[in-house]
């Protein structure tokens, strides 16, 4: 093996773990090997889970410790950002900028999470209010829920972590984590930095391998309290099944929309706003990126020209160049899958009107128009740099049609009219309504997730806790 490639394993405690099948972790844009996994068998699960069970059991730190911890971690990672950032370019094939941006995003995570942990609290309950309780005190207190199963996705690798982990600690759970097996080098840094950071062994467990191996010993695992994932909705699926009556958090799919009225201010800076979120964040391959545009009959035609016209100045090639707009996909499969589904539209009577080309890895930024919702353009998640956009001309059938899909995870709306916006706030059945702006935006303090098939429960440090954490009554006779 080249002294370049480094060897990744599973983290029981404090020992890491070699053994297993290898699998081999590329450069998404010169295909160059860069780490070897070790796939994790069950056993080593089964190692790692204990390690967990025993930490929570025998070693307790206080919220200050942990925050604390938290807020070293988000210093150590600020200081080694420019290290992080390349080192997710390589695996992931987002470019140099945007992983900057994530790494800016994890600092804040790892910080909200670590303020967090302070304010973890439960509250009094009147019940002295009733006849024949007038002589009892009732109150609740918030108690971690124990060990967390955590399952991450490739493309926001950092800090969808993060929103797993950094909550976990600042509420007092213990974790085993498994990265996804494309891009599992980042998170290991992460992991090394919550060490260096104080985080005593066995407070995060790494178990690295493939999702239906590595994964499923993880789910199969009763002494487990609660699993969190972010991934597709098959898996999401799978894990609500196999995993009973223990709580879980799903972050699944969406084909998110956002609607542009005909009365909203500043179609340069919307289309602007729409070819950044649809194509170059996270190269299109993110749940929440601008994938439905629905966009006035009456600024149609003016709005794809301006949204072709920045799709057409988008620079395609090394993710690592400062000047590189888009990069590579995570794999060549996902490319042709992209162009399958796009070669379907067109078969359909969809018009490209920009874009449509697969080169290797790298898919063109591509606008859509005459689609409809049968399409798997649309009413699929294609993560990947396309976006349909589709004309209307009233409200109540563009609401329609935005709410017509089995995701409903966050949705966009521009417009000058706050009885507009209030109407999408109640109407729209989404997790989250953005007015003006894409439905892309997150701000990591903000709670955040969705309704029907885009997931259960929320994320954000605050809201996160309050899923790891049980409720507890306590009622004292007086």
């Amino acid at each position: 093996m080249s002294k370049q490639v480094r060897e990744i394993g599973s983290i029981i405690g404090e020992r890491i773990d070699y053994s297993g099948e290898v699998i081999p972790v590329f450069n998404k844009y010169n295909g160059e090997v860069l780490a070897n996994v070790r796939c994790a068998s069950r056993e080593v699960v089964a190692e790692a889970v204990a390690e967990a069970v025993r930490t929570f059991r025998t070693t307790k730190l206080t919220p200050t410790e942990r925050s604390g911890i938290l807020l070293k971690a988000a210093q150590l990672v600020r200081e080694r950002r420019e290290e992080f950032a390349r080192s997710m370019v390589r695996e992931v094939g987002r470019t140099i900028r945007d992983c900057r941006v994530e790494v800016d995003r994890l600092i804040n995570t790892l910080t909200i999470s670590a303020e967090e942990a302070k304010r973890i609290a439960g509250h009094g309950v009147p019940i002295d209010g009733l006849a024949g309780h007038e002589n009892r005190l009732a109150f609740t207190v918030r108690v971690p829920v124990g060990v967390i199963g955590a399952i991450t996705p490739f493309n926001n690798p950092l800090n969808l972590t993060a929103h797993k982990i950094a909550p976990a600690i600042a509420a007092g759970n213990t974790v085993v984590l498994k990265p996804a097996e494309v891009a599992p080098i980042t998170v290991m840094m992460l992991a090394d930095v919550l060490r260096e950071a104080g985080l005593p062994p066995g407070f995060l467990n790494v178990v690295n391998g493939l999702g239906g191996q590595t994964g499923q010993y993880l789910l199969e695992d009763e002494r487990i309290n609660m699993y969190t994932f972010t991934g597709s909705l098959g898996v999401g699926k799978h894990i609500k099944q196999t995993t009973g009556i223990r709580k879980v958090t799903l972050e699944l799919g969406s084909n998110s929309p956002t609607i542009v009225h005909k009365d909203a201010d500043n179609l340069d800076d919307i289309a602007q706003i729409c070819a950044m979120r649809g194509f170059t964040a996270t190269n299109g391959q993110a749940c929440i990126s601008v994938q439905r545009l629905y966009v006035h009959a009456d600024i149609f035609d003016e709005f794809v020209a301006k949204l072709v016209d920045c799709a057409e100045r988008i620079k395609m090639g090394d993710p690592e160049l400062e000047e590189t707009d888009l990069g590579p996909l995570i794999s060549e499969k996902e490319a042709r899958r992209i162009e399958e589904w796009v070669s379907e539209a067109v078969a359909a009577g969809a018009r490209i009107v920009c874009g449509g080309r697969r080169n290797g890895v790298f898919f063109q930024p591509t606008v859509l128009t005459n689609v409809d919702a049968a399409m798997k353009v649309m009413c699929k998640e294609v993560f990947g740099p396309v976006i349909n956009v589709v004309a209307y001309d009233d409200v109540d059938e563009v609401f329609r049609q935005v709410n017509d899909s089995e995701f409903g995870l966050q949705a966009g709306l521009f417009t000058s009219s706050l009885p507009l916006a209030m109407r999408a706030v109640y109407e729209l059945e989404f997790g989250g309504v953005m007015i003006n702006d894409v439905s892309t935006y997150r701000s990591d303090a903000m709670p955040y997730g969705g309704t029907k098939n885009s997931g259960l429960g929320k994320e954000g440090p605050r809201y996160a806790i309050e899923e790891m954490t049980d409720e507890r009554i306590i009622v004292m006779k007086l």
